[in-house]
């Protein structure tokens, strides 16, 4: 698709009104809301965030915030995080979704994929199994089931992302078989996937990768959630298994005081180096708990505050060895429109060694602002 053509459709989706909703992470789990017209089952939506991130730490002349960082992620310019038009199609048995992007978003998340898949956010195809029962087969491009926090920073409860989400997929690609139980209290998920948050695949390594989701909402103040994954991102030579487990609870959502608990915990498995030798026996693992609080204030504004910590001392994940970091986060959030919030945040970080640049080398904490505004159609 050439560029004329794509922000044409950017354009057509922007002269669309729509309703600004609450949390959608993955578009395959719920049918598509009618936008075009009542009787029609194609939905037509669109959504831009805006954002300035000031970074006091560090040199002035940076231009992009630490590298385990993925979303708002430009230091000390106005940027695009993630601009997508989205094409849905829904009926009782057949559902689609297509949705095209740009942004920082893409160009730091997509950097290892092919160019011409770069601007997906999402295509995926799914057919419902049983005419009885809530059983849907999808295959493609999807959003990630795994965590509490997406892309879309309007769905999130803090205007940026958690150490956590950042480094656990965005998205997914292959097949899964997803099931929502007759009372709506029970979904479980099973996926077949080309990697971790990889649509190619690692060079060198056969797969697929596995995953799977267990959420339970006994009621509409409280979700439970477990998805796991299995498999690896390296090459078969190294023989690097990996298990990774997400696990939140997410609490009185629509209430006056909300909150989040989340853990991830993950291990890979230590490569083989030579001679069919380990570099020794056991894994490598890393972990996160976060806490997130959410105050609503008025009927258009919310102040919300979080507590995190990440551990991967052996640079798995960050690739960065010996992180372990903690960090604070402060933001406010208010709805212009329905479909239009502002939302300002700052954030610290600390951590056990020198690993942030400074304007004088190098240093054991960052700070800075964010401010976003974004729109939906």
């Amino acid at each position: 698709m050439n560029k004329s053509a794509y922000f044409s459709l950017l354009l057509a989706a922007m002269a669309l009104p729509a309703s600004l909703t609450a949390q959608t992470i993955d578009s395959t789990t719920s049918p598509a809301v009618t936008t075009v017209q009542p009787s029609s089952p194609l939905t037509l939506t669109g959504y831009v965030e805006a954002y300035y991130t000031h970074d006091f730490t560090a040199p002035k002349t940076s231009q992009e915030r630490p590298g385990f960082l993925y979303n708002h992620r430009r230091n000390r310019e106005l940027n695009i995080n993630l601009a997508y038009a989205r094409l849905a199609y829904a009926t009782d048995r057949v559902r689609g979704n297509l949705a095209l992007q740009v942004g920082t978003y893409g160009q730091y998340n997509y950097a290892a994929e092919q160019g011409l898949v770069k601007p997906i956010f999402e295509a995926n195809a799914g057919v419902k199994l049983s005419r009885q029962r809530d059983i849907w087969l999808d295959a493609g491009i999807f959003p990630s089931h795994i965590g509490f926090e997406s892309a879309i920073s309007k769905d999130c409860w803090t205007l940026t992302r958690s150490i956590l989400a950042e480094n656990s997929p965005y998205y997914l690609a292959g097949a899964k078989l997803t099931y929502a139980s007759p009372n709506g209290k029970w979904t479980l998920l099973g996926s077949a996937l080309n990697g971790w948050q990889r649509i190619k695949k690692v060079e060198g390594y056969r797969g697929p990768s596995f995953s799977t989701q267990v959420q339970f909402r006994p009621s509409p103040r409280l979700t439970l959630n477990w998805s796991s994954f299995l498999g690896s991102d390296r090459p078969d030579s190294l023989r690097q298994g990996r298990f990774f487990n997400n696990l939140y609870a997410i609490i009185n959502p629509a209430g006056r005081v909300g909150l989040i608990l989340g853990f991830d915990i993950g291990a890979d498995r230590k490569p083989v180096i030579g001679n069919g030798q380990r570099a020794g026996s056991g894994s490598y693992v890393w972990y996160s708990p976060v806490m997130i609080a959410r105050l609503k204030t008025s009927a258009t504004s919310y102040l919300n505050g979080r507590v995190e910590y990440y551990d991967d001392r052996n640079g798995v994940i960050i690739g960065t060895p010996d992180f372990q970091t903690w960090g604070y986060s402060l933001g406010y959030d208010y709805a212009i429109l329905p479909t239009a919030l502002f939302r300002i945040e700052g954030k610290v970080y600390n951590s056990q060694t020198s690993i942030f640049a400074t304007q004088s080398g190098t240093g054991r904490s960052n700070a800075s602002l964010t401010t976003s505004l974004a729109v939906s159609f």
